[in-house]
């Protein structure tokens, strides 16, 4: 049976309320090269049956993460996330709990995004943090947009070893609110560059460590410039394993810190849902986006949690909110929370160690292959690499050899003529024989 609730009379009668002539005009807003201009290229109908067997037939095509050696990152990390953490987020309590405006009957949800914040206050040592974003990108937008509103400035700087997808997320929010994001030229180390593009005008300088190639930076430096022309520091972590073994943001002089969290109790799950992270300064409380919690007493002085600072009215009011973000990752953050306490801080940081041991020997076997340059300095699980070839050639060919061989940074920025450059990750999950494998087959491939 088909469900088809509204007859032409009653869609005539709706565009005539609105005062819109035709459907089409609904869409006025969204450039002509955004839209189709006929139907996609799919039946018009088909059974649930039928359905479930095309789609179950596309995603046998698609290889997974643990099927063989697999190097990927650029954003997106394979780590073991603990049975425990995927049993505990599925109780009901959990899985079914939605937004926590009422203290009463949702102290267990608001606990749980408590501790999450000050393990997320712990980890980017900065005092406040949220109740999560929707993801490290989102994050990133939004923190540009605080720092506008702090400084009363329309300028971003934007290292060039900045996620691309992350400098694009903050450009598609910060312009239509008429503040500029200057992405500085992609380079694997662009300290200096960053440091040069500040002036009197720049509202905040967004940083990453370690950023898309890779490279780890002490960004103390940064932070004394951005704040002697009386701007602000943001810093951005991909890679959230990387706080058990780096100097966090707070400790190098960021003013605002923000990570996708994916890293810790979600899976890669084919690029989300995620979990942005953020924190600031006590001071810039009143202009941080998104939920907090906080701890209060009852009547009776019992303790209890709440929302507090901010109301779902201020995150609904369009351009006067502090977000374009009304809601959090409630589940994903669940499960950061779950794994980020099995880990404990001792556990983190002999993650992260594992996690830089297993770089360190993917560099050393890399290294060695005629042809190939390791790019970057100072890395944690991650480094570029530059090939003889195209990168994309290479990694497509390896994979025809069931080897997931890491991301060519063409597919993230076409545009930076760096297509011979290819970003290589190991985790936890890489095993030695797993990087014998790669070596063999990429020196062999090169050779060709």
């Amino acid at each position: 049976m088909r469900y088809l609730p509204l007859s032409e009379a009653d869609r005539s009668e709706m565009l005539a309320t609105i005062g819109v002539g035709s459907i089409d005009e609904l869409f006025v807003d969204v450039p002509a090269a955004a839209r189709l201009p006929d139907l996609i290229d799919l039946p018009l109908q088909a059974s649930e049956a039928a359905v479930e067997r095309t789609m179950s037939a596309w995603a046998a095509r698609n290889r997974a993460a643990g099927a063989g050696p697999f190097f990927l990152g650029a954003g997106a990390y394979r780590h073991h996330v603990p049975a425990s953490v995927d049993h505990l987020i599925q109780r009901s309590e959990f899985l079914t709990s939605y937004t926590p405006y009422q203290p009463e009957i949702a102290q267990g949800t608001l606990q749980v995004l408590f501790e999450f914040q000050t393990q997320v206050s712990e980890l980017t040592g900065l005092p406040v943090a949220n109740a999560s974003m929707w993801d490290g990108s989102t994050a990133c937008a939004e923190a540009v947009m605080m720092a506008s509103r702090v400084t009363r400035r329309r300028k971003a700087v934007l290292s060039g070893g900045l996620h691309p997808h992350y400098a694009a997320s903050a450009y598609t929010l910060a312009h239509t609110s008429g503040v500029e994001t200057r992405r500085l030229a992609a380079a694997v180390d662009d300290e200096a560059a960053v440091i040069a593009a500040i002036d009197s005008d720049t509202a905040c300088v967004v940083v990453q460590t370690p950023n898309v190639f890779g490279t780890v930076t002490d960004v103390s430096d940064i932070a004394r410039a951005a704040h002697a022309a009386g701007a602000l520091l943001i810093v951005v972590t991909t890679e959230a394993v990387s706080f058990g073994l780096l100097r966090s943001p707070g400790d190098m002089g960021a003013d605002i810190a923000v990570a996708e969290g994916q890293s810790i109790g979600n899976g890669l799950t084919f690029g989300g849902p995620y979990v942005g992270l953020f924190a600031c300064r006590s001071e810039l409380v009143r202009q941080m986006p998104g939920r907090l919690c906080g701890e209060t007493v009852d009547a009776h002085g019992r303790r209890g949690f709440v929302l507090t600072l901010s109301t779902r009215e201020q995150h609904i009011r369009r351009d006067k909110a502090t977000s374009n973000i009304c809601t959090n990752s409630g589940l994903c953050a669940l499960a950061f929370s779950i794994h980020m306490t099995l880990l404990g801080g001792t556990g983190l940081t002999k993650l992260a160690r594992i996690n830089h041991a297993r770089a360190r020997r993917l560099r050393e076997a890399l290294a060695t292959i005629p042809g190939v340059e390791a790019l970057t300095p100072r890395f944690f699980n991650e480094l570029a690499i530059r090939l003889p070839r195209p990168a994309d050639a290479v990694v497509e060919a390896l994979a025809k050899r069931d080897i997931l061989a890491g991301v060519p940074f063409s597919r993230l920025d076409p545009d930076a003529g760096l297509e011979d450059v290819l970003l290589v990750c190991a985790t936890e999950t890489t095993l030695a024989e797993d990087i014998e494998v790669l070596a063999k087959a990429l020196a062999e491939e090169i050779a060709r």
